[in-house]
This record gives structure tokens, sequence and C-alpha cells, in this order.
């Protein structure tokens, strides 16, 4: 299986949480049409205020490496890095299970 996963951690500044997450939101609607990318899922944490998860799986790693290129997404990462404390990214490779 040649598919990718990740997620990422993403930590806003104290009080910011939301406002990301509504551009993370407004800017995933772009994803819809975008090769490779079988699904994308933001996430706030039950626990930390501050945190956001995001859950991706693509239909490579290339695929994901393409999107970090498109203009659409580097744009909403510039609007959103004055946002953004600190940022955990795992990378993975799905072996099977439900789903897949």
């Amino acid at each position: 299986m040649n598919k990718f996963t990740m997620f990422g951690k993403l930590t806003a500044h104290p009080g910011k949480r939301e406002e990301l997450i509504s551009l993370l939101l407004e800017s995933s609607l772009s994803l819809n049409d975008m090769e490779g990318c079988e699904f994308y899922i933001i996430n706030e944490s039950v626990d930390d205020p501050d945190a956001i998860w995001i859950t991706e799986l693509w239909s490579d790693a290339q695929a994901h490496a393409d999107s970090l290129k498109n203009e659409e997404v580097l744009a909403v990462i510039q609007r959103a890095r004055p946002l953004i404390a600190g940022i955990e990214p795992i990378r993975l490779r799905p072996v099977g299970g439900k789903g897949l």
C-alpha cells in the first residue's frame, strides 16, 4: 500500500484556536478537487483549549508533497502562521484496517 497518512498537531496562540479553525475549514474546501487528497479532517482537542489535530490521508507521499506547492495552500499557510504557536507533524504509512 502506497498511501500516506499525516497527523498534525497545531497549537494556536492562546485565544486564537477558533480563528485558526475557521481559517482551516474555509481553506479545506479547496482540497475537494485536489488530486490525491482522500480525506482531510480538522479536529479540536477536548483536553487542550489551544490544540487542533488535522488528520490527512493521501494517495501517496508525493501527492501530499505536491499539495504543499499549491498556491492556495501556500496562501493559507501564510495567513495561518501568526495564529500558530507550535506545529508537530506525524508522518505515517497506513497498513490496513476499516476504511482502507
